[in-house]
């Protein structure tokens, strides 16, 4: 699309750039000029199809004007157009209003009259020469980046331990690397690094890649394992004792500091990179594995919960928001997994999702799979307002969501 655009730029200006003009200089003139100007034909006027005008705010001018943009999309998709950080819809807006499109310079240009006969580009009735007529113009809308298909690419082949990183793969399907996400997903570079973290991406030997949930487990189990092991506090291991007891026992080492940002945070101090294991991080991962069982009887999830997590750690309902559903069964509540992770990121198909899982649903139970929904120019009460129905049997009641 860019070398398009450039192609574009060169015909202009060989057709009407040189020592002519088209008046547009009388054109922005006009309030000083008189109350109208008038127009012609240039030698060069046709369709132009090469030619689209954009309409922008001026905000997004700047990376416009510089050459910061790109327009990202399928064949098979409606292209968006991407700065460094934003993503914009593009949608044609038709005008029944006659909008000419002059090219700049004073009207030195050769004009041709409706009638086909030579203009006097001097002339007062011959002031600025109009090479296309535009029927309409694109609109720029900032739109939420499209990331759904990032999540199904990044699980076609996700890093399983058994892969040995210094051999190289023997096909690369499923692999992905920075250059195909670009052209394959619908938003802006910042936007798409952000995606990557979300979904915990990690880049090995080139590739883009999410780590399978069971070595995940594993990696963290042996970290866990060895802190207690060799007396680690786990608010303050020390990154490269971790890394060269990790390695000696065969793991790898971009693997394991993968894992240790996944579950914790990087602190740097005099003696050195110190890693602390984040208390919700590591229960709410053992969490997803005892879930994994299936729906089980409350009581019995959290005696197993408790159970499986550091001593050091305490587990808290709080930290399962989000991430498990419990419901009544009798006398009985019954629990079982449904992470906001795995919903759509789009707010229709999201809702969808939500209503499919559960014909009610509560605020306090609904708010936990919508707080992360990103709408430009779209409140969560807006959100609210265009997916659901909201019902109030009285001020004291609990509000309940149905589909709208």
């Amino acid at each position: 699309m860019d070398a398009e655009m450039e192609d574009a730029g060169t015909q202009a200006e060989i057709e009407w750039g040189g020592g002519g003009g088209g008046g547009a200089d009388a054109v922005l003139g006009l309030a000083a000029a008189g109350p109208s100007v008038s127009l012609c034909y240039h030698q060069a006027f046709g369709p132009h199809d090469d030619i689209v005008l954009v309409e922008a705010a001026d905000d997004l001018l700047p990376d416009l004007l510089q050459g910061r943009v790109t327009i990202r999309g399928r064949p098979d998709e409606e292209a968006v157009l991407c700065t460094p950080s934003a993503t914009y819809s593009m949608k044609f807006v038709g005008t029944s209003n006659s909008m000419f499109l002059i090219p700049p310079g004073k009207p030195s240009a050769p004009c041709l009259r409706p009638d086909n006969t030579n203009g006097d580009a001097n002339a007062a009735d011959a002031v600025a020469a109009t090479i296309k007529v535009a029927p309409g113009s694109i609109e720029l809308v900032r739109t939420a980046p499209r990331l759904d298909k990032l999540r199904s690419l990044l699980r076609e082949r996700p890093y399983i331990l058994d892969e040995d990183l210094g051999v190289g793969f023997q096909h690369k399907k499923g692999l992905y690397t920075w250059q195909d996400l670009c052209k394959l997903i619908q938003a802006s570079d910042g936007e798409l690094l952000e995606g990557l973290d979300t979904l915990s991406a990690v880049e090995i030997d080139g590739f883009w890649r999410t780590v399978d949930a069971n070595s995940v487990n594993t990696i963290l189990d042996m970290i866990l394992h060895n802190s207690v092991l060799h007396n680690w506090p786990l608010n303050a291991m020390q990154e490269n004792d971790v890394l060269s007891v990790m390695e000696s026992d065969g793991f790898v080492r971009k693997i394991v500091t993968h894992c240790l940002k996944r579950f914790g945070t990087k602190v740097e101090q005099e003696a050195g990179s110190f890693w602390s294991l984040d208390e919700k991080r590591v229960c709410l991962q053992f969490a997803r594995r005892v879930l994994g069982a299936g729906k089980m009887k409350f009581a019995n999830f959290m005696d197993k919960w408790e159970k499986s997590i550091p001593s050091e750690m305490c587990a808290d309902l709080q930290m399962l928001e989000g991430e498990v559903l419990c419901e009544k069964r009798g006398a009985e509540t019954w629990v079982h997994a449904f992470s906001v992770a795995d919903l759509p990121l789009t707010p229709a198909e999201r809702f969808a999702a939500l209503f499919r899982e559960r014909p009610k649903w509560e605020w306090k139970d609904l708010e936990p799979y919508i707080r992360d929904l990103r709408v430009p120019g779209v409140s969560s009460e807006g959100l609210l307002i265009k997916y659901t129905r909201r019902t109030q049997p009285s001020s004291e009641a609990e509000p309940i969501f149905t589909a709208r």
